[in-house]
């Protein structure tokens, strides 16, 4: 069974796909600091799969952790979530982001050099796109300066990785540029776990669908959209999990030089209030918002063209806007009963 090292693997993507990678027939192996997730999904993981999944406690770049953890399993590739990811914090705490995100890339990239491990799946981010002049964005649109110093993170790990393939290293690795990931696992036993007030719109909206938040926000109801707020593409984490499966499968038969980099979304957009309508259709539960100022740095509107990573993976988004929406109140009614 080809072991596939998981970086940030308790966290909201990391652990979806692993079980993403356990039911294709992986064994995952996780390190994961708990800085910006929870242990209870290490348990939710065992219900789901019935075994547990080894992990380590630490940080990427702890270079001697990361070369115990090489040395101690025949790694057959690594998917890399590590990272620290709220915007507002990166624009406040801009050396953090840079010594976490960029670094811990660098420790990996030379562990797996040392290690002879070649396959690696970046987790990047649609925010290297800003706001773009051409919609759907293609992964040939051009990349916009950073609004965050998190978005410039992706786009400076982007570089890194495609200076690495070009410096003739024998490493075969793929870019995904996730748009929105939403949604849990079906079994409500692991999900998006935020901690403190949420950064994203479904856990706010799952939060006061429950009545922990008093009212939901909406920044801003004047954009040019079809209701005048903000559209984005909104993919459900457990598709997202499995094109990281799809990815590191395609992987296994390229030259040991490869890069090549894929938009991961549903290929449509859903605006602000369509999500809020969505959710209170699957609820049955009327959301109480309110309207307010548009917020500065926010992307007006975004979704994927899609087209290159069903070509070429053979991927394509399964799960709807109600489906993922569903799945994430499942699981906040399931928190609430903890």
């Amino acid at each position: 069974m080809e072991k596939i090292l998981i970086t940030g693997g308790a966290g909201y993507i990391g652990s979806h796909t692993a079980i993403a990678l356990s039911s294709a027939g992986y064994q995952p192996i996780i390190i994961d600091d708990f800085s910006n997730s929870n242990k209870s999904a290490l348990a939710g993981l065992k219900q789901i799969l019935g075994k547990d999944i080894p992990y380590y406690e630490g940080d990427c770049n702890d270079k001697k952790l990361m070369q115990q953890i090489f040395s101690e399993h025949q790694l057959s590739g690594v998917i890399h979530f590590a990272a620290n990811k709220a915007v507002g914090e990166s624009t406040a705490l801009p050396l953090k982001y840079y010594r976490n995100n960029v670094g811990s890339l660098v420790v990996l990239l030379e562990t797996m050099a040392e290690f002879g491990v070649k396959d690696l799946v970046f987790s990047s981010s649609c925010t290297v796109y800003g706001q773009p002049d051409e919609l759907p964005v293609k992964e040939t649109t051009p990349r916009k300066d950073a609004e965050s110093p998190y978005g410039n993170t992706k786009k400076i790990c982007e570089d890194i990785l495609v200076d690495v393939v070009k410096s003739g290293a024998k490493m075969r690795i793929i870019s995904l540029r996730y748009f929105n990931p939403i949604g849990a696992h079906k079994s409500s036993l692991i999900g998006e776990l935020p901690l403190g007030v949420p950064a994203n719109l479904v856990p706010f909206v799952t939060q006061a669908g429950i009545g922990l938040r008093e009212k939901l926000t909406v920044y801003g109801n004047d954009y040019d959209t079809p209701d005048g707020t903000c559209v984005r593409d909104y993919i459900h984490v457990m598709d997202l999990a499995d094109a990281h499966v799809k990815s590191i499968e395609y992987l296994q038969d390229k030259p040991d030089n490869y890069y090549d980099l894929f938009n991961v979304g549903t290929g449509n957009g859903n605006t602000v209030l369509e999500v809020i309508q969505t959710f209170e259709k699957v609820s049955g539960r009327p959301l109480n918002y309110q309207v307010g100022p548009r917020r500065p740095g926010d992307v007006v509107k975004v979704w994927a063209d899609t087209q290159k990573i069903e070509e070429k993976l053979g991927w394509k988004a399964q799960y709807s806007l109600e489906d993922a929406l569903r799945d994430s109140w499942n699981w906040q009614l399931t928190l609430s009963e903890k």
